[in-house]
């Protein structure tokens, strides 16, 4: 009687566990409703970046001011270049209700000089962080594939703009110039591209050799698709990372360049021009310096803030 029931019980056990489904099965039937999202870097970053508030309060302030910039008319009515856009009798008034900014020297309302200001100046940090990343970049990647006799050569020349100071270099080369934000972009892109050189040439050599392209290679992919591929969106990172960093960076270099007077020129504005201008009254009427720096200060801590946070999303041994 013993074994009997024994033996019922195994085949009752037995019959239960066959028809329950295995945790395999199950989790191969929810894997047919819900797509696994592979992890990357880039998705970590995103993820990472959605919680960061320095982040967030970064690129909120950035699109603020890229609005601006871009659409100055929908921030006020009126325009400085209009003709009777200052006026004399009007001249160091402090702010009041009907102008929140008061007025300059010349009678100018600094509320609207400073909405449009904002447009040269963030083109030249744009621009200029363009052109350097494509020309510093693309010849970083060059050199570090390439290797040999052209990475020395480019390495070499690279030098000889590391020897060139950025705001002394823009001085001599600017005076040759028109005085716009478009003279001042080329310039500091000019002056500016070495950094990203060498921060790519340096990326591209880090990740040249490893496992990946070896495997492209070897199952016979060529050298541009191993190049735009695999090559680029793994050496890209710092690229970004510094350049996000150097938009603010350009900023205040064009502002400093106004001031000393061979950046942008009147009739065109920045927050740079503004600064010089109000620098000859400002103990008098401080509100003058005051409005046009702080939105500088803004602009420029805003990238960097993010530039920062990028930084910290895209570093590995952060996490």
């Amino acid at each position: 009687m013993r074994d009997t029931t024994t033996v019922e019980d195994s085949m009752t056990t037995d019959t239960q566990i066959a028809g329950t489904p295995s945790a395999g099965a199950a989790a191969k039937k929810d894997g047919g409703k819900k797509k696994d999202r592979e992890a990357s870097l880039w998705s970590d970053a995103l993820a990472d970046l959605r919680r960061n508030p320095v982040f967030l309060i970064g690129a909120f302030l950035v699109v603020c001011m890229l609005v601006i910039s871009a659409f100055p008319q929908w921030f006020t009515d009126s325009s400085p270049f209009a003709s009777d856009a200052c006026k004399l009798q009007d001249s160091l008034k402090t702010p009041s209700g009907d102008h929140w900014f008061g007025f300059d020297i010349q009678g100018c309302d600094v509320y609207t000089r400073t909405v449009w200001a904002a447009r040269n100046s963030v083109i030249v940090g744009i621009v200029t962080t363009s052109l350097v990343v494509i020309v510093g970049g693309g010849l970083g990647l060059l050199a570090g594939w390439t290797g040999g006799l052209l990475d020395s050569f480019l390495s070499r020349f690279t030098e000889i703009f590391f020897a060139i100071p950025l705001l002394l270099g823009g001085m001599l080369i600017m005076s040759a110039l028109p005085g716009n934000a478009w003279s001042v972009s080329l310039v500091l892109a000019i002056l500016g591209w070495p950094q990203i050189f060498r921060i790519m040439r340096s990326s591209v050599l880090q990740n040249k050799n490893n496992d990946y392209v070896v495997a492209a290679r070897a199952l016979g992919a060529g050298t541009l698709r191993i190049t735009l591929r695999h090559i680029l969106p793994n050496a890209i990172a710092p690229v970004i990372v510094v350049g996000a960093i150097s938009l603010g960076v350009y900023i205040s270099a064009e502002a400093a360049l106004s001031y000393l007077g061979i950046g942008v020129q009147p009739p065109e504005i920045s927050w740079g021009l503004m600064v010089s201008d109000a620098s000859v009254r400002w103990l008098q009427a401080p509100h003058v310096l005051l409005f046009p720096a702080g939105a500088l200060s803004i602009t420029v801590l805003a990238f960097i803030m993010v530039g920062d946070a990028v930084r910290d999303a895209l570093d590995p041994k952060l996490r």
